[in-house]
């Protein structure tokens, strides 16, 4: 086969490509949206076994994956599962990072990107103009809400949101990783900030409030002071599924209505 040239991928889907380039051949690995296949293919030529999973077919071998409903596989199928760029654009990515979980093998790994409104970049933007970096409303289209369409970055996430709801699935935080960074001239603005907040930062995480929590706490301390969420465009998430994942209700169920008047009475 014919190498396939990386030269021209993005910096989250170099890092995907690192990852699973460093783990032995023969890995099954959704990945999710596939897109024109392009790391489909650079996956293949590591030697994966990938299933490309699109609305769209773009290749024969795609299974029509819609991402905003339960995936069409059954549970603990994939030893990896990866998903760029993708969770920003459906109007639930808790369901979704639920998915992606629920398909992976206990012992497997789940890489998420999406663009990232940590950054030092993002959170001047949201102070001086309340909008987050990537979400500015103005660039949206208005669809009617039965239309099938690609709503843009609708739902932003944060490196709090996703690593509770990995948990909350069956996952912990494995690593925590970033592409290029945004706006490098600003560096020594963000550093000062960074320094500024620091003692604040400190006292939300290790209060003697949650001292119960200490290890996880410094744990959360580390990761986002990391170079990678303090500048990068996209934050990846790299999973490891620790747990099979029970049934779980996504939503919340309505009450029984006669249980309700009873509860009343």
């Amino acid at each position: 086969m014919r190498p396939h040239k990386v030269n021209s991928f993005p910096g989250y889907m170099h890092e995907a490509l690192n990852f699973f380039g460093e783990q032995a051949p023969g890995q099954h690995i959704l990945d999710l949206p596939a897109g024109s296949g392009k790391l489909t293919k650079a996956l293949r030529e590591q030697g994966h076994i990938v299933t490309p999973g699109d609305i769209n077919k773009h290749e024969e071998d795609f299974a029509y994956t819609d991402m905003t409903k339960r995936l069409p596989f059954d549970d603990e199928t994939f030893d990896g599962v990866i998903c760029l760029e993708g969770i920003e654009h459906v109007l639930n990515p808790y369901l979704l990072i639920g998915e992606l979980i629920r398909v992976s093998k206990v012992g497997g790994h789940v890489i998420v990107s999406t663009p990232n409104i940590m950054n030092m970049y993002s959170r001047l933007q949201f102070l001086l103009t309340g909008t987050f970096y990537q979400f500015h409303p103005s660039q949206l289209h208005e669809y009617e809400p039965e239309e099938a369409v690609d709503r843009f970055h609708i739902s932003p996430m944060s490196y709090h949101s996703m690593r509770y709801l990995g948990n909350y699935f069956g996952a912990k935080v494995a690593q925590v990783r970033g592409d290029k960074a945004k706006k490098r001239m600003l560096f020594p603005l963000y550093h000062a900030i960074s320094l500024a907040g620091k003692l604040w930062s400190r006292s939300l995480f290790f209060s003697k409030n949650y001292e119960q929590y200490r290890e996880r706490n410094e744990e959360i301390y580390q990761h986002i002071n990391t170079r990678s969420v303090m500048t990068s465009r996209s934050i990846v998430m790299v999973f490891e599924k620790t747990r099979p994942m029970q049934e779980i209700n996504y939503g919340i169920e309505s009450p029984n209505p006669s249980e309700s008047v009873r509860n009343a009475a």
